[in-house]
């Protein structure tokens, strides 16, 4: 089966024009395995800290949402006064993978003033003004014992270079990888589970994209059916959400290599690339019309993606 591919470039943002500025779609041939798994919400097994490292490219400009990104990068768009970017990390340490290397790039220093800000706004200090020094008693939020690699890859860089970028903190073996401008409620321990049994360099999560309009299926002018915008009606494309072997480093080229289109059409050439199809929630936040959707859905107190507790 085709999976059209017509997101993310250069900046780990989410359409194929990031930091290039261009739109290009790329139809990919992914393995789709049989039978499909359901990934249906599940309450994630509090586990304590795994070894598999996420990498989580951060480093997109944003061109369609610039009302939010002349200030700051994507990532940090806030969804319920958080950064997007931290709805995505709780996602992954729900489930105990709580060891992130974010790769930089348009204004990087944003994310890395948030982080320390977070680390330190959020527990108990002592200040001892007389020799000025600080210390933090207390994180006051257990829930994010995470360790935080910040790595600069570079403003112009490429989507596959900054992947290459994050070899030496992302190790030699599994990890996860996905883009910090999308949510889903995709069971990551089954997400593990499906790429190591079959053995294969990469798993990429196949989405079904929400359609823009309703639908109508009609009996010559009579409407039969009608469905508001179903997910269901679209084709397979690319949702991110990776999982990958160390090997996949060497099919990436140099900084404008774009993991979108030589590695990943490489990997599927040499059937090392495997789809993982989700059907249930998956949204990415490309335009500021997303924003509201997703603004929208955590004001409900109903947002799919919110599988932590």
């Amino acid at each position: 089966m085709a999976a059209q591919s017509s997101r993310r470039a250069a900046g780990g943002g989410a359409a194929s024009r990031r930091d290039a500025g261009k739109e290009r779609n790329v139809t990919m041939e992914y393995h789709l395995a049989q039978p499909a798994i359901d990934a249906r919400k599940a309450s994630p097994c509090r586990r304590e800290e795994t070894g598999i490292k996420v990498g989580i490219l951060a480093g997109g400009v944003g061109t369609r949402l610039v009302e939010e990104t002349e200030v700051k990068p994507k990532p940090m768009v806030a969804i319920g006064g958080r950064p997007i970017l931290w709805h995505i990390m709780m996602h992954y340490a729900a489930y105990g993978y709580k060891e992130f290397v974010i790769a930089l790039g348009y204004k990087g220093e944003v994310i890395k003033r948030y982080v320390i800000d977070f680390c330190v706004l959020n527990g108990d200090l002592t200040v001892d003004l007389e020799t000025a020094r600080v210390s933090r008693k207390e994180n006051g939020l257990p829930e994010h014992n995470w360790v935080v690699h910040l790595v600069e890859t570079g403003e112009g860089t490429q989507t596959g270079g900054r992947i290459r970028r994050l070899a030496p903190y992302l190790g030699h073996g599994t990890f996860f990888l996905t883009w910090g401008d999308g949510v889903s409620d995709v069971n990551l321990d089954k997400l593990l589970e499906f790429h190591r049994s079959h053995g294969k360099l990469a798993t990429v999560t196949a989405v079904r994209p929400p359609a823009r309009f309703g639908r109508l299926d009609l009996e010559g002018d009579k409407v039969a059916t009608f469905s508001e915008k179903p997910q269901i009606g679209e084709g397979w494309i690319n949702g991110a959400f990776f999982v990958l072997e160390a090997g996949v480093f060497d099919y990436i080229g140099g900084d404008m290599s774009q993991w979108e289109r030589e590695p990943l059409e490489h990997l599927a050439r040499d059937g090392q690339l495997i789809a993982y199809r989700h059907t249930s929630f998956w949204q990415c936040m490309d335009t500021l019309r997303d924003k509201r959707l997703l603004e929208s859905l955590w004001e409900s107190g109903q947002a799919p993606w919110k599988i932590w507790g």
